[in-house]
């Protein structure tokens, strides 16, 4: 399998365009799996669905009671694990070997021309810089960019190219707006724009009737739509193109239902708005200009874009240059002209909103690896242009929002970027967080955005503990209400995606089963996003991300089910069953290994992880007293490179069980250049001395584990330098106590009347600095200090996870083909 790994070097290298290979964080096997009971008492979740239901309701992840039992002390009493018998077809019961057909299935997923060709698009598109490209026009803006005249005086439009937008893009109801999604106020808003722009010029008076007939029939839709889908500024909006229309002498109904309403919500809102303070300090209600009276022009330009706009937003500084004439908005209008092809977007530049959500996306899709050189230059570009005030949707934006920030502080730390908590103090006031300064209406998705970054935690950022109560809180309430409903975006299965977080917080997040779930709630190319009105994210919500997600699922799952059938004739072939390591504690540890190493050419890695898991277990259930540890001790230390007919004989259970191990050891050496039998047969002999004078006590398991994993993954760092990196000594430490707590949570946590876990200070406070020297530059490789990382985390998952919801990610993750 060595090869394998040079092979896949290769293939992301031409795939990418790159000259490096960087490994993402996957995380590793738990250990917990061959010591955990049927009835585990952490924070349980009930069982995922096989299929998430598409609907606004919410997805039940939600945690059920369980209780608690004593440790299992003999080999006899150590359990089934409750609920994860599965179907006898998951079992290889020949014994035909496997290898051929792994090879040659490797090689198949190598030489995929359908994963090629769909790499190769989405980086093409990734790179391109063609504005209509990134985001879709919007016929409200473009309406407003026709309604600029000419600078010359001659009455014809500046930009005649989106009059002929509008022309050419009613739909054939006779509305404008999105042709793919219907929100009543998107609809309205562009239909009534646009045939004011057609009116002033005095064309197309087919289609100004076709328009007009379609608003007066449908304007009573905006007593029965959705309130979290109104589009932003629509309350002042609406009013104000009524009055435009009006004074066109357009016929309009002067009343239709919902319009008072509408009416009185923009008095309130008008007279909310403190225009000192809108003259001098960027605000949220520069985006609409168009519908505040009394502005001074003058005055306003103090806070007026360095590109020449108001907000980045082509209506605003349209109607902003009409009334002022302010050449540096005709600067940006032209600008936003030339990248786009007659119809212009809501807002222009977003950079720092596209990158940092297609690098989201990405990763949560599972395909990240594909696009590396693309993601480090993204995150690269982002660390440059920080801001310790926060993020806006672009680098010169004078008004951070707590969504760019979240999303951006979450992507740079979990990368290794120095970046500070300090950053969301902007978005707190009085203990409450919003997305923009004086917003009372907050959107989920930001709560979610931000509870995402709150988790990833140092040790004393109070400002990260009060963010994630707050937004944990805010995101329960509306689950329990069953409104996960966004006012940014329309999305497949929101309260999915919120469900599963709340469900599974970072900490016990295994990223295949993250994916797995995430396949099934990404929209694609119907996600539609809001703002003034609806628009389409190309690179970030697409049809292309969304069938190379499936398709490298399916196809590294069919490889782990070939993998699957290795690992259990190396099982059957070792006698292990005989040392009470049985198949479904197997698949278990099999499925902990797919869900965090996944990919094909990390197959070593994989297998060395499961059989250093497995042989732990025989050795825990052979050698139950100290007398017995201390004899297979002394023989292993005492064992030269080669094996003898005595340590293969497997009627002799601590001999046999020896040969299994040095065997083992040898394959392992076989597999991957760097792992040599002195270095594994150390590993093993520093672990094996501490568990002969302990026993089961003794926390030295999570640093073999790692050290097997770090040794198949080729990792160059020397043994001696670490031993002299006080950093990699506290990381060996923590990690060790960490899941020590952990495996032995069942005797020393407590429990509510309801049977829920109620916490646990000192491991939450451990898994922070756990992150902190993970996270943290310290001279040490960021991928092999993930490991560790990895590691705790599937501890977690499984002290975490209910024996009912284990199986049902099992079935899911590995046997269940993503469609």
């Amino acid at each position: 399998m060595a090869s394998h790994s040079i092979l896949f070097h290769h293939y992301y290298q031409s795939l990418a365009s790159s000259s490096t290979h960087h490994v993402l964080l996957s995380s590793s096997i738990n250990p917990l799996l061959l010591h955990l009971p049927s009835n585990n008492t952490f924070p349980v979740v009930s069982p995922l669905k096989a299929k998430v239901i598409v609907s606004q309701k919410n997805s039940d992840f939600r945690a059920k009671s369980t209780t608690s039992i004593s440790e299992p002390k003999t080999l006899s009493e150590v359990p089934q694990l409750e609920g994860l018998t599965l179907p006898r077809f998951y079992w290889n019961n020949g014994t035909r070997k496997v290898k051929q057909e792994d090879e040659i299935l490797l090689e198949g997923f190598l030489m995929n021309e359908e994963i090629r060709k769909k790499v190769e698009g989405i980086r093409m598109n990734l790179e391109s810089n063609e504005g209509e490209k990134s985001i879709s026009p919007s016929a409200y803006h473009t309406a407003l960019m026709a309604l600029v005249e000419d600078v010359n005086g001659s009455g014809a439009p500046q930009f005649p190219e989106s009059l002929e937008w509008i022309i050419e893009n009613q739909l054939p109801d006779g509305s404008w707006g999105d042709p793919h999604a219907f929100v009543a106020y998107d609809r309205l808003l562009c239909t009534l724009a646009s045939v004011i722009v057609l009116t002033h010029y005095n064309v197309h008076a087919d289609k100004v009737h076709k328009g007009l007939k379609y608003f007066k029939e449908n304007a009573n839709t905006l007593e029965t739509e959705n309130r979290e889908h109104m589009t932003c500024g629509f309350e002042v909006i609406l009013p104000t193109l009524l009055e435009w229309a009006k004074s066109l002498n357009i016929d309009l109904p002067d009343d239709f239902p919902g319009l008072r309403e509408i009416l009185a919500r923009r008095d309130a809102k008008l007279k909310r708005i403190p225009m000192a303070v809108l003259h001098c300090v960027p605000t949220s209600l520069l985006f609409s200009l168009e519908a505040i009276p009394g502005l001074q022009w003058d005055k306003l330009q103090n806070v007026r874009s360095k590109d020449g706009s108001y907000l980045f937003c082509p209506s605003s500084t349209a109607f902003a240059f009409n009334q002022s004439k302010d050449p540096h908005c005709l600067n940006y209008l032209n600008n936003v002209a030339d990248n786009f092809n007659g119809g212009v977007p809501d807002f222009y530049p977003i950079e720092f909103f596209e990158k940092l959500w297609i690098v989201d996306r990405l990763e949560r899709l599972g395909i990240a690896r594909y696009f590396q050189p693309q993601i480090q230059e993204i995150l690269d570009y982002v660390h440059r242009n920080w801001n310790e005030r926060g993020i806006g949707w672009t680098k010169d934006s004078d008004l951070p929002d707590l969504d760019d920030t979240s999303m951006g502080f979450r992507l740079l730390r979990l990368n290794g970027y120095d970046v500070s908590p300090n950053v969301f103090k902007t978005f707190e006031k009085d203990g409450e967080f919003c997305c923009l300064p004086g917003q009372t209406d907050e959107g989920a998705t930001v709560m979610f955005n931000f509870y995402r970054a709150t988790q990833v935690q140092f040790p004393g950022e109070a400002i990260l503990d009060e963010g994630r109560k707050y937004a944990t809180n805010f995101l329960s309430e509306k689950r329990d209400a069953n409104q996960i409903l966004d006012k940014w975006i329309i999305a497949k299965d929101l309260p999915g995606e919120v469900s599963y977080a709340l469900d599974f917080p970072w900490y016990a997040s295994l990223p295949r089963v993250e994916t797995r779930y995430y396949l099934e709630q990404y929209g694609g190319g119907d996600d539609v996003w809001i703002s003034k009105t609806l628009y389409r994210l190309h690179k970030v919500s697409n049809n292309d991300n969304l069938e190379l997600g499936k398709l490298d699922y399916n196809k590294c799952q069919a490889f782990h089910r070939v993998e699957w059938k290795r690992i259990q004739q190396w099982h059957s072939e070792c006698g292990l069953e005989r040392f009470g390591v049985s198949k479904e504690r197997l698949l278990l540890a099999y499925f902990l290994a797919a869900a965090n190493i996944f990919e094909p050419e990390r197959s070593p890695e994989r297998l060395a992880w499961v059989k250093t898991c497995a042989l732990i277990h025989a050795l825990r259930s052979t050698c139950q007293d100290q007398n017995q540890r201390k004899a297979f001790v002394h023989e292993f230390s005492n064992s030269s490179t080669y094996l003898n007919e005595r340590w293969m004989d497997k009627n002799r259970s601590r001999e046999g069980l020896l040969g299994t191990l040095i065997e083992t050891l040898h394959s392992f050496s076989r597999s991957s250049p760097t792992a040599s039998f002195d270095i594994l047969h150390d590993a093993w002999t520093k672990w094996l001395l501490g568990w002969q004078s302990e026993g089961d006590e003794w926390e030295g398991e999570a640093e073999l584990l790692v050290n097997i994993i770090c040794i198949n993954a080729s990792y160059q760092l020397s043994h001696e330098d670490l031993k002299l990196n006080p950093h990699y000594q506290r990381l060996v430490q923590v990690t060790n106590k960490l899941c020590h707590l952990l495996r032995s949570l069942q005797s020393t946590k407590k429990n509510n009347s309801n049977g829920r876990y109620t916490g646990n200070t000192d491991i939450g406070e451990k898994m922070q600095e756990l992150v902190q020297l993970v996270l943290s530059s310290n001279g040490m490789d960021l991928n092999m200090k993930k490991t560790f990382l990895t590691v705790t985390k599937s501890f977690y998952y499984a002290a975490h996870t209910d024996p009912d919801t284990i199986k049902s990610h099992i079935e899911k993750v590995l046997f269940e083909r993503v469609v």
